[in-house]
């Protein structure tokens, strides 16, 4: 796992104003006549993706940890249950690894964008 990836999420609204935001440096950059003003706010509004992708990223995590433990709970319980009640416990079991393999693929989906 990568050490502390910054996972940026811009909503709609910022997406569209850092890419006017964009266009408009770009303009001033090709007159020679840059406003640092264009600058900072660009940057005010990565600094609020990423602190909303760091948030997003950190329930992946919680959610990831969490479908691990009930996954070695159900593994457990599978090797206790009567022989009545292996089929059961075998069917939560592979469900339980399912919901890991979910989170595992939301984790990896978030760090790689």
């Amino acid at each position: 796992m990568p050490s502390n990836p910054t996972v940026y999420r811009y909503t709609r609204a910022e997406s569209r104003e850092r890419a006017k935001l964009f266009r408009k440096g770009f303009r001033q950059a090709l007159a020679d006549c840059v406003d640092p003003d264009i600058k900072r706010k660009i940057e005010r509004v990565d600094q609020s993706a990423a602190e909303r992708g760091a948030l997003e990223l950190a329930a992946l995590h919680r959610v990831q940890a969490e479908a691990r433990h009930d996954l070695a709970a159900a593994k457990a319980a599978e090797r206790t249950a009567p022989r009545a009640e292996k089929a059961a416990a075998r069917q939560a079991r592979k469900q339980a690894e399912e919901r890991v393999r979910l989170a595992e693929r939301a984790v990896h989906k978030a760090e790689q964008s």
